[in-house]
């Protein structure tokens, strides 16, 4: 194998001979261990895949797990923020330690080694892979019954990356109710079968906005063909969450381990399914 392989093996002309998956996976940090991890991913941007991750990550930490976070979009990070985390990671010449929510949660996130979160990241792919190997090998974990990947939007370089170098126990895909419901979904369906990855369902956002008078709903973006497409694809829907001023408001003050209605329960109920718990 060449010192220059990117282990995308579609891209190379060079004969290697077959490739172990297992060899592709990155080390562990040596002071951590990690039971389960999970991916939250979608084919496209703007659908609340972080929500969705912050959202499943308090569910599973308040039935009494021990839950970290990586946040995998490093061009995009938004987990910091739903968790009202300011500060800077530190380290100690060994190992990043990650920052701990009020609740106990942990997390790493690139904007939490940022000199000034506000800063662009500016990088090629490789560079952005390598950092999420990092969180893997270089973040001191500790002990977690569950890893949440809150991923980049679409299957692109660190997608990748995540799937070959972290292995990953299943994949909850998030979308919305519009037009291009099937083609996001599909992808992101494809994407996981390729790299040998189990789907537990789809998630929904934004499917309806409830009025708080009357109880009706209103789809505000129509009603979507979720419920065939996930047929189609023989995938299970696992949520369809309204439009929840409440969460939008939680998200953007830090403050959603404090939301009294967590949507995503059953998502969490079919994490606990898929080990047979």
């Amino acid at each position: 194998m060449s010192e220059e392989c990117t282990h995308d093996c579609s891209t190379c002309g060079s004969s290697c001979g077959p490739v172990n998956e297992k060899d592709l996976i990155a080390p562990l940090n040596k002071d951590s261990a990690i039971k389960h991890v999970y991916a939250v991913m979608s084919g496209k941007g703007g659908v609340g895949k972080s929500s969705t991750t912050a959202s499943l990550a308090t569910a599973m930490a308040k039935r009494g797990y021990k839950v970290g976070i990586m946040d995998a979009d490093i061009t995009g990070p938004s987990i910091p923020t739903a968790f009202g985390l300011n500060t800077r990671a530190v380290g100690d010449g060994e190992s990043i330690f990650p920052e701990l929510t009020n609740t106990g949660i942990k997390v790493i996130s690139l904007n939490l080694l940022l000199e000034n979160k506000g800063d662009p990241v500016v990088w090629r792919g490789s560079l952005l892979g390598g950092v999420v190997k990092q969180f893997w090998s270089d973040v001191r974990w500790g002990e977690l019954d569950y890893l949440f990947i809150d991923m980049p939007p679409g299957t692109g370089d660190v997608p990748l990356t995540v799937f070959q170098s972290i292995p990953v126990d299943g994949i909850v895909v998030v979308t919305s109710p519009q037009d291009l419901v099937s083609l996001i979904v599909t992808k992101a369906v494809r994407m996981a079968d390729m790299m040998h990855k189990p789907i537990l369902g789809v998630v929904e956002n934004y499917s309806y906005f409830q009025c708080p008078n009357c109880g009706e709903k209103h789809y505000i973006f129509g009603k979507s063909n979720l419920e065939q497409v996930a047929a189609d694809l023989n995938v299970k829907v696992l949520a369809q969450i309204p439009m929840d001023p409440a969460m939008a408001t939680a998200m953007d003050q830090g403050a959603v381990e404090t939301m009294e209605k967590n949507y995503l329960e059953p998502v969490a109920d079919a994490i606990l399914a898929h080990e047979g718990k």
